[in-house]
């Protein structure tokens, strides 16, 4: 059978992208190697039976802030989203803790003498999501909201070291702020590390940080659903090794990473496109622990009880120390990390009256060590006897992470690092990046813009190139 487009690899963007070209009224096949879709969005029971951990991406505020994924009827196909009474939490050593609460004026009432500025900072960008989401997450080009996204970027591209000392006098503001940039896995001194803290601070308020009803696969499970609700085909256990193996079609995107693209034998690319994919760079990769507890985590601080995702870091420095060192191929000591802590909202995800917590840090790209030690103790230095709640625990490094999915190269699960270079221009200089020099050939993952994150949008944005190229 020849179809008008093949999708290689079933993430959030390979689903997005085939369901945008399939409501368009074109024959669709989505390809999977794994037993199931959902690339790194999945769900495992990974310590022990019955208990079920988001082995990849756990909370998502990206997903219900998504342009394109949140037009999508999915809440039809069963997805259902826990939020949280607070969004994140970020405790302190003192036993105080600061929290992002979905209401801009109750956080911003915590910060006391840096309330104005934080107001004044983010809530732009949070009272404007809906106009400023779209040109936020795609890639560069003219944009809808020229005068919103240019109020953004005067801030969004500072090094947050520098954003946060000059807008902020308390140092639990700068830790809070640090916390949220540091998802981008670069140095707190990096351009345009800002950006990462202020979209995700505006979503918080905008959408909240949810997270889907038993676990992670939710959000595949129903795009798979509604993707054949249209008439889309999958095959999963299906490797692609070669060009070959995929059915003919008019356009092919690959749901991959370029480590992975350059890997497949009989693609007709050029040899100069060849070479900007080896130069292509990977971010850190993490080092992961999924806890089975005989109870919720013992916090210091009750607040933390309140929400689903927990920033851990002691203060802005040491979470600075703590990035600043990876870049530098050192793994730290007292690692900065996010904890997500489902059960205390979703109790289907344990056996009754028992829990699961999930746990990263970053470390170097490839990193083997063994962080679980520095990890525990992060954790007891803020929630003292967390050592006696762990019934068992699943642990993977860097290779682990990479090993379980080939596109977390070293154990990024970024698809690249989001720096300067290639916050922008990912895999390549290009005007359409998702565009590879063979015609017919795409690339839709998180390696193009706008970069990592479940939010469907590198799919959506490279579908509608293709259909633009081959069949508008």
């Amino acid at each position: 059978m020849r179809y008008d487009a093949v999708i290689i690899g079933s993430g959030p963007n390979g689903l997005s992208a085939a369901i945008y070209l399939q409501q368009r009224g074109l024959s669709t096949l989505l390809l999977e190697k794994a037993a199931m879709a959902g690339g790194s969005t999945r769900t495992e029971e990974a310590t022990l039976p019955g208990y079920l951990h988001d082995i990849g991406s756990a909370v998502h505020p990206l997903a219900a802030a998504s342009p394109y994924m949140s037009t999508l009827p999915l809440k039809d196909f069963g997805l259902e989203w826990v939020y949280p009474e607070l969004p994140l939490v970020h405790p302190l050593p003192d036993g105080r803790a600061l929290g992002l609460s979905q209401s801009l004026e109750e956080t911003a009432g915590m910060l006391g003498r840096d309330a104005k500025a934080y107001e004044k900072l983010v809530g732009p960008i949070a009272k404007n999501w809906d106009r400023l989401g779209g040109d936020l997450l795609a890639p560069l080009s003219w944009p809808a909201n020229p005068f919103l996204l240019a109020r953004f970027g005067l801030r969004a591209l500072w090094p947050a070291s520098l954003l946060s000392s000059k807008l902020f006098s308390e140092e639990s503001t700068r830790t809070l702020f640090f916390g949220l940039a540091a998802h981008s896995g670069l140095p707190m001194t990096a351009t345009a590390s800002s950006a990462f803290g202020l979209v995700l601070a505006a979503t918080a308020h905008s959408v909240g940080w949810p997270f889907p009803k038993g676990g992670a696969q939710a959000i595949p499970k129903a795009l798979t659903a509604y993707y054949s609700s249209l008439g889309g085909e999958i095959r999963c256990d299906f490797q692609v090794e070669s060009f070959f193996d995929i059915p003919t079609a008019k356009a092919y995107l690959f749901d991959l990473t370029p480590a992975q693209l350059l890997k497949i034998r009989g693609l007709n690319l050029s040899l100069r496109y060849r070479e900007k994919l080896s130069d292509f760079r990977y971010g850190p990769g993490i080092f992961k622990i999924d806890f089975a507890l005989s109870d919720p985590i013992p916090w210091k601080n009750d607040a933390c009880r309140k929400a689903g995702t927990i920033h851990i870091g002691a203060s802005a420095d040491e979470i600075a120390e703590s990035e600043a060192g990876i870049a530098e191929g050192i793994e730290p000591d007292k690692p900065y990390m996010i904890l997500a802590q489902p059960t205390l909202f979703d109790s289907s995800r344990a056996p009754q009256g028992k829990h699961i917590a999930w746990v990263y840090c970053h470390v170097p790209n490839g990193s083997l060590k063994d962080m679980t030690e520095p990890i525990i103790r992060q954790i007891e230095r803020l929630a003292p006897g967390f050592r006696e709640v762990i019934i068992a625990q699943s642990c993977r490094n860097s290779f682990d992470m990479e090993q379980w999915n080939a596109n977390l190269v070293g154990g990024d699960v970024n698809g690249g690092l989001q720096d300067i270079r290639q916050l922008f221009f990912r895999p390549v200089i290009k005007a359409k990046p998702y565009r590879s020099s063979q015609p017919d050939v795409y690339l839709c993952s998180s390696s193009t813009p706008p970069g990592g994150g479940v939010h469907g949008m590198c799919g959506f944005h490279a579908a509608k190139t293709a259909f633009s190229d081959h069949f508008k």
